[in-house]
């Protein structure tokens, strides 16, 4: 009796044991199902970095810039989600870009705010500006309402050249950021030495860039060299024979003493000139007192009669 009462109480315990080890794994079924399917949801929603953006310039595409620390962005995340898994039936791609990780992507497509959300067609780009609910984003992709939306010009084109450079310099400033904070927060230096310290490397920087530039400039533009009268008359030396040389010697004298003899004779004229300039106006000009006492003086008599009359 006692035996048998041990095995059917054994059998009860095993069979408990039993039934929480099968709810223990249908609660742990259920919660992978429910990943899956988060997992699946969040597998239409593309994530677009620097790597592939790209990609967007081909089909139509609903794209959102977000950040982590954004209320307005984790208000907008559920209707983003569930808008990505509409996109199929919709016919269009919709990814998402976290500002915080993709700096260079915000300065591409000149993010100010957040979230921000971008439709692009065939690389036509056009801001969302309407309400963000999850209703609105469907008709307007639906109804084409962004047919009737003015898209971006070109040169703000997240493509285009100057898109490009201020995605560098986006990138840029965040790497200059983190060193700043590497520099004052790890290593201790104060906040002026860690300026002083991009001072001097920007100065540096400068100067070499400077030096290439000028480097390029003498590889593509040489200067050129001056050509000097004897190379010339040692080119033709080479190319005529001692004939023609000679006469071009003759002929050169020949100009040489024609341009001495005008160059002397313009010299005489102009001193002829000035000499009769000079006469002219000596014979114009009234003679000085001092030199008329003088002349009276030389024609006064000598002798006793002189006293008398002085």
């Amino acid at each position: 009796m006692c035996s048998g009462f041990n095995m059917a109480g054994q059998r009860r315990i095993d069979m408990q044991k039993s039934g929480i080890n099968v709810r223990w794994i249908l609660s742990v079924l259920l919660l992978y199902v429910c990943r899956v399917n988060a997992h699946v949801g969040g597998d239409n929603v593309v994530t677009v970095a620097d790597a592939n953006w790209t990609q967007v310039l081909e089909g139509e595409w609903m794209i959102k810039f977000y950040a982590p620390w954004c209320p307005a962005c984790q208000h907008l995340q559920n209707d983003w989600e569930n808008l990505g898994s509409q996109s199929e039936n919709l016919g269009i791609s919709v990814g998402r870009v976290d500002v915080t990780q993709q700096p260079g992507l915000s300065g591409r497509f000149l993010v100010t705010t957040l979230p921000t959300i971008f439709h692009a067609k065939d690389g036509s780009f056009r801001k969302y500006v309407s309400s963000r609910t999850i209703e609105d984003l469907q008709a307007y992709v639906a109804e084409r309402k962004w047919a009737s939306v003015e898209p971006v010009p070109g040169w703000r084109s997240p493509s285009s050249l100057l898109m490009s450079g201020t995605a560098h310099l986006f990138r840029l400033s965040v790497w200059i950021r983190q060193i700043h904070t590497y520099l004052t927060n790890t290593l201790g230096i104060p906040s002026w030495g860690s300026y002083v310290i991009f001072a001097i490397v920007t100065l540096f920087m400068g100067l070499i860039l400077g030096l290439m530039l000028v480097l390029i400039a003498d590889c593509i533009w040489p200067s050129r060299p001056k050509h000097r009268q004897d190379k010339k008359v040692v080119i033709l030396k080479d190319e005529m024979s001692e004939e023609e040389v000679d006469d071009l010697v003759t002929e050169e004298k020949r100009t040489s003493d024609l341009d001495n003899e005008s160059e002397r004779g313009e010299e005489s004229t102009e001193e002829e000139g000035l000499s009769s300039d000079t006469a002219v106006s000596g014979s114009d000009q009234p003679s000085p007192a001092g030199a008329a006492e003088s002349s009276v003086r030389k024609r006064k008599p000598q002798g006793p009669n002189a006293s008398e009359d002085t």
